[in-house]
């Protein structure tokens, strides 16, 4: 089952509600953002999250350290000892990641774990979930083979990189509005994976680049040369934007939207990104609609939308839609393209 990253996200969300506690497996390329949508799943249920690493364990990291001891008598037992990152109580996921990097001895021990929710002496407590994490062979990872028995008893969840999960993410995480305006220019290179190469495009690259600009730092060695390069490229491009606080404020009626496509990117998307209020976001509305065709006032509702869904600001949403019918309009329909993809 082929996913988003926000339909994984949803499907994961479901499960908790549910409480199906089933073990569930995650596939997907390096740096598409497994793991991170595990944790925020997890904090929105409230939940604790233990993240295991199995590639950096070996099998006693697992099971526990056997220690003799007396039964009474005069005999000894061995018993087992579980490491302390295993969870004694309470609610929460438990997650294996790089579970198919793992050689096939410790994948044999997480198989215990995993299907009997127990190994060694140690028994996973009632309310935890169990979830695991891999990458495919066709990403060139290092990955071993998955025993027969152990992939029959997980739901195989595969999510696959997706533009529009990642700026959602990206302006509630609020990632630098270059980063953000040069990926809705050119979306392809959300994610590109270059194993020839150390550095290359994904969602988890990119959210490293956004620290780093923002830092004043070149981004090249999160996203490698080729994507850094045109990153740089699409940044100077902001030298030709007219001041886009003067048009959020409501006094931009002198100035013109350049025609060159790029920069038309970064300034939409610039305007949804720094837009705080309704009013700045009505300001940078009506502006666009007098110096720009349909195809802008969309990406700059699609983005618009996205920010404020994504940090919970609805209520300035809602009273965007009552100000103008255009913009009502718009709006309905990107929630309808939403609701429907």
């Amino acid at each position: 089952m082929s996913l988003t990253a926000a339909e994984l996200q949803t499907y994961l969300h479901a499960l908790v509600r549910g409480d199906l506690k089933l073990a569930t497996m995650i596939w997907g390329p390096p740096g598409v953002g497994k793991s991170s949508v595990v944790a925020q799943v997890a904090a929105a249920h409230g939940l604790d999250f233990v993240d295991v690493r199995l590639s950096q364990l070996a099998p006693t990291d697992l099971r526990g350290l056997p220690v003799p001891e007396s039964d009474g008598q005069g005999s000894g037992v061995s018993r087992w000892y579980p490491p302390e990152f295993l969870p004694r109580d309470g609610r929460g996921i438990l997650f294996l990641d790089e579970v198919n990097m793992a050689p096939p001895t410790m994948q044999g021990m997480a198989q215990q774990l995993i299907l009997d929710r127990r190994v060694g002496s140690y028994e996973l407590p009632d309310g935890w979930f169990v979830w695991a994490a891999g990458n495919r062979k066709e990403d060139r990872a290092s990955v071993f083979d998955m025993p027969a028995p152990l992939a029959n008893r997980f739901l195989h969840l595969t999510v696959r990189p997706d533009f529009d999960s990642w700026r959602s993410y990206a302006l509630g995480r609020n990632l630098h509005e270059h980063v953000i305006a040069f990926l809705t220019f050119r979306p392809e290179l959300l994610h590109r994976l270059d194993p020839q190469q150390p550095a290359w495009p994904s969602p988890r690259a990119w959210e490293m680049a956004s620290r780093l600009h923002r830092a004043g730092l070149d981004a090249t060695p999160a996203i490698g040369e080729a994507a850094g390069a045109e990153f740089s490229a699409f940044v100077r491009l902001y030298e030709q934007l007219p001041d886009l606080g003067i048009v959020l404020e409501g006094r931009g009626a002198g100035l013109r939207l350049p025609d060159e496509p790029s920069v038309r990117y970064a300034a939409v998307v610039g305007l949804a990104a720094r837009a705080g209020t309704a009013d700045e976001a009505y300001h940078a509305f009506t502006w666009l609609a007098d110096s720009a065709g349909p195809e802008w006032l969309q990406l700059y509702v699609a983005t618009l939308v996205s920010k404020f869904q994504a940090i919970g600001q609805l209520a300035d949403l809602a009273e965007l839609v009552g100000r103008d019918e255009r913009l009502a309009t718009l709006v309905q329909t990107t929630l309808s393209l939403t609701e429907s993809a």
